[in-house]
């Protein structure tokens, strides 16, 4: 803890308080350099990124993963409008963010146009709060911004602080304490129980809610008791284990899960926060226990009974009493095994198709002995990654659901190497998702992260070539000249393999495994199966 009382040095201690683990940011003088000499007065790690965006995603891993908030800074003008993506991802994703932003001085407000507009209008469709602060109120603004981040549903916050702020005297922060949870309404659990009582062939749908230890071990506890089928959404993945004999799947809103999920008399939302599912009509007419951490403004179905809180308290109380189910386990493995046969996409050895890819990678680990987690960007290439990476625990899968924005798998695997160094993360990733955010290789470099970054190249961007639909679009519109990314790692300082066949992939993976620092194994990938992968899955 500093005792300097500077307005970034309070700052930073207050978030040594909330339990920050590091500051990332991308610095352009003025607040920012102080507040970096303010996190590392407070023992605060500061980590240089390359964009604005990636910054911020990676400080929501690091939330999402530590269970604290995460923090990023940036300068004024372009900084900030560089971050709006990754503010946008912290929101969609409930990941609490505290976003530092650089400001003008009361002077240069008065003349200055040069990079000037207002930053906290723009920041504000995608926070949860916002403070323009002037020094002495440091503390009370950022205790404030903290309820905020952290009260359900989870988000970022946008703090500008300009020099004169940063520099000032400030009343020291003391105690900042975080938002715990309700309690679940006893009202609401009571008609819960009773609707549970009727039903012979409840689901669980498990979501973004209950990926903490408290809420996965509840949801392990209602589905065993129920002996009932368990669907994750694709943040959820681990919170039910891929080698649970009651695991069914992913759970969408769409096709794939559609023929086991329509044989239930009860639906039990588990955590399930609307924005994971994609953009299609509920198409179930039973009963809904929705457990929920807040009351959902917007919602896909009208459930029969909300019990909003703790979601672990409120299944934990549901699994009370609980009587086995009419399920039959085989039904449940027939239903996983067809709808992973309905999204099968191998390849073969001179043009590897996207699953193989994956379940190369994990096989590669297996035999590694390396417990290894996934980060996934958005893409064609998720479904396969999505379905055939094994999960055993939350946070085993980092993905953006919420936003759905290319760009993050390469982020997300560099935080989440930062937050558990001894733990390696494979990044998939296409193409496109990864040119967005090519300088993050120098970061993963600079930091020495063991990530292992699998590309599925095939030139374009084939999850919206999936999607013409018959259209006459031009040639290039969805294609561009091939890039050699392998060659991009080696010149930023890592390892870089390109392959073209299965036994190549499988002697990089085996190469990429045994490093110290980040690899790129650029795969040309098969996109023929894409299509089809993307209609079983979504109908």
């Amino acid at each position: 803890m500093s005792s300097n009382t500077k307005g970034a040095f309070v700052l930073a201690d207050a978030f040594r308080q909330m339990g920050v683990s590091r500051v990332f940011g991308v610095p352009g003088g003025g607040s920012s350099l102080d507040l970096i000499e303010g996190a590392k007065a407070s023992g605060l790690p500061f980590t240089l990124v390359r964009h604005e965006t990636a910054g911020m995603m990676m400080a929501a891993v690091s939330a999402d993963l530590s269970g604290r908030p995460g923090a990023m800074l940036v300068t004024k003008g372009p900084g900030l409008a560089n971050a709006v993506n990754g503010l946008a991802t912290a929101a969609l994703e409930r990941s609490a963010v505290f976003l530092v932003a650089d400001g003008f001085s009361a002077k240069q407000t008065g003349y200055v146009t040069h990079q000037a507009f207002d930053q906290i209008a723009l920041a504000t469709p995608v926070t949860k709060a916002t403070a323009r602060v002037r020094g002495a109120d440091m503390a009370a603004e950022v205790a404030r911004l903290a309820t905020a981040a952290c009260s359900a549903p989870c988000g970022p916050v946008m703090l500008e602080m300009n020099a004169p702020a940063a520099q000032a005297m400030a009343a020291a922060a003391d105690g900042i304490a975080l938002p715990a949870a309700a309690m679940p309404d006893a009202a609401a659990l009571e008609r819960a129980r009773a609707l549970l009582a009727r039903a012979r062939r409840p689901v669980v749908i498990a979501g973004l809610e209950v990926r903490d230890p408290a809420g996965s071990a509840a949801v392990r506890a209602l589905v065993a008791a129920l002996g009932c089928p368990a669907l994750v959404t694709y943040k959820a993945k681990g919170v039910i284990a891929d080698d649970d004999k009651l695991f069914a799947g992913v759970f969408t809103c769409g096709a794939a899960e559609r023929p086991i999920v329509s044989q239930a008399d009860l639906i039990i939302l588990a955590g399930a926060d609307p924005v994971e599912f994609i953009l299609q009509s509920w198409p179930y007419a039973v009963p809904v226990i929705d457990v929920a951490l807040f009351a959902r403004p917007v919602h896909y179905v009208t459930p029969e009974v909300v019990v909003q809180g703790d979601p672990a308290a409120a299944l934990n109380a549901l699994a009370q009493g609980a009587v086995p189910s009419a399920w039959d386990l085989a039904a449940i493995a027939a239903h996983l095994a067809a709808s992973k046969a309905a999204l099968a996409f191998p390849g073969t050895d001179d043009a590897i198709g996207p699953q193989r890819i994956v379940e190369m990678a994990a096989a590669a680990c297996v035999r590694h002995g390396v417990d290894a987690r996934a980060s996934v960007d958005a893409g064609a290439h998720m479904i396969s990654a999505t379905t055939f990476w094994p999960c055993t625990r939350p946070h085993d899968l980092l993905i953006s659901n919420g936003l759905a924005t290319m760009g993050f798998a390469l982020p997300a695997a560099i935080a989440a190497a930062l937050h558990e160094p001894a733990r390696p993360v494979i990044a998939f990733t296409g193409d496109g998702g990864l040119a967005m955010c090519l300088g993050e290789l120098a970061t993963a470099a600079s930091v020495g992260a063991r990530i292992v970054v699998v590309v599925f190249n095939d030139d374009g961007l084939s999850l919206i070539a999936a999607k013409q639909d018959g259209r006459d679009l031009p040639a290039d519109s969805m294609a561009w000249r091939h890039a050699d990314f392998a060659a991009a790692m080696r010149g930023f300082g890592g390892l870089g393999f390109a392959v073209r066949s299965a036994a190549e992939y499988d002697a990089a993976l085996d190469a990429a495994l045994g490093a110290d620092g980040p690899v790129v194994i650029d795969v040309r990938v098969d996109p023929a199966g894409y299509a089809g992968q993307l209609k079983a899955l979504r109908g």
